[in-house]
């Protein structure tokens, strides 16, 4: 559970860090922005103040249009620029494309954005009537760089997330099947001389009857046993689906744990007598799901309360409701229980609803959430399941 924690502790701190970085970054651009507007503005009231000094009545003899010519020229590569004769005709500079700068539908475009934005044109002479610029692009790439690092930054972060969640899910899967198959085969060398000795008891037992029963139990247990190998052993392979009837399975987990719950507990399954609901399911790992899922809630309920599961059909869909009156789940773990590791048990080892997650998901392509809780009330527990 504290891995859980720190888990989610450590994800906050790098959100925290990257959002840090982000937001320093647009200042300082945003900075240079402002820096670098600054700077064209004052280039742009020195080329004002030459115009002037140049269209002063004291130089009477200079060639106007060749001088207002010759100071746009000396700018050229910084601002934009747009000439507007007498005419009405507009002649631009400095445009990205140079085919821009003659065409008048283009520059009639930005002039009027310029007039909306509140922009004062500058009084020209010689052939123009008025002056006009606009920011270099350099200050709007520069503006548009924070928007321009968030989407690659997320873009990363979405991608080595992605990349790394199917990595860790991959390798996983390989530890749950190894670990699960390696299970199944030590339990197989202990169940299989448990049945020899039962053999054997058999043949020494053959005229004490009181002992039969005894030895009827010790095979049902080593059955028990068989089952969980067999169940183990199907984790990381694809198991064979058959049709069955979810009614008769889920009593058949019903009865199964019924001998080994509290008298203090009451049972309230689906009646027998409901239509069949038939699903694509594995029963030994579908039960194995039941009974994790049963079993937690017999140890919410500390030995006293009422289990009921229920079925609710759609038209594609069937839901298993298991509800408990136990003590409840904190809804900020309504996920983590499905985490392998996390548990609240003092002995618990975390990995029942976590199998149950892969089993029903992964090879019934169903899922599995808890559908409500609320502490000291109970628990609600669906699982939904393709129709068959």
């Amino acid at each position: 559970m504290n891995f859980y924690k720190n888990n989610s502790f450590a994800k906050t701190s790098i959100a925290i860090l990257g959002l840090v970085i982000v937001v320093t970054t647009m200042i300082y651009s945003q900075y240079l922005a402002r820096q670098l507007k600054a700077r064209e503005e004052a280039t742009m009231d020195l080329v004002t103040q030459a115009i002037s000094i140049v269209a002063s009545p004291d130089n009477p003899n200079l060639d106007n249009t060749m001088m207002e010519n010759l100071i746009l020229e000396e700018f050229n590569g910084l601002l934009p620029t747009i000439l507007e004769d007498e005419s009405g005709e507009l002649l631009g500079y400095n445009y990205w494309k140079e085919s821009l700068n003659n065409d008048q539908e283009f520059l009639a475009t930005r002039r009027q954005k310029l007039l909306d934005e509140g922009f004062e044109p500058i009084k020209g002479f010689g052939n123009s009537n008025y002056i006009y610029y606009e920011h270099s692009r350099l200050y709007t790439l520069i503006s548009l760089f924070p928007l321009a690092q968030i989407l690659l930054i997320s873009t990363f972060i979405i991608l080595g997330y992605v990349v790394l969640a199917a990595s860790r899910r991959a390798e996983e899967n390989r530890i749950w099947a190894g670990m699960a198959k390696e299970t199944a085969h030590q339990l197989g060398t202990p169940t299989s001389a448990i049945l020899g000795w039962i053999e054997h008891l058999k043949d020494i037992s053959q005229n004490n009857p009181e002992y039969e029963e005894i030895i009827t139990e010790l095979k049902n247990d080593v059955d028990r046993l068989d089952l969980i190998a067999d169940r183990f052993s199907k984790i990381g392979s694809r198991p064979d689906l058959h049709r069955i009837d979810l009614v008769t399975e889920l009593e058949s987990c019903k009865n199964y744990m019924q001998k080994r719950a509290s008298k203090r507990v009451d049972f309230e399954f689906t009646e027998q007598s409901q239509d069949a609901v038939y699903c694509n399911i594995n029963s030994h790992l579908f039960d194995w799901v039941i009974e994790n899922i049963l079993r937690n809630a017999l140890d919410a309920l500390q030995g006293n309360g009422k289990i009921t599961v229920e079925l609710e059909n759609t038209p594609n869909k069937v839901h298993v409701n298991i509800s408990d009156t136990g003590k409840g789940i904190p809804s900020s773990d309504f996920k983590n229980i499905f985490k392998p590791g996390f548990t609240t048990k003092k002995r618990g080892w975390g990995l029942g609803l976590s199998l149950a997650k892969r089993i029903i998901e992964n090879y019934h392509k169903g899922k599995i959430y808890v559908k409500s809780s609320k502490p000291n009330e109970g628990t609600t527990i669906t699982i939904e399941l393709p129709l068959a």
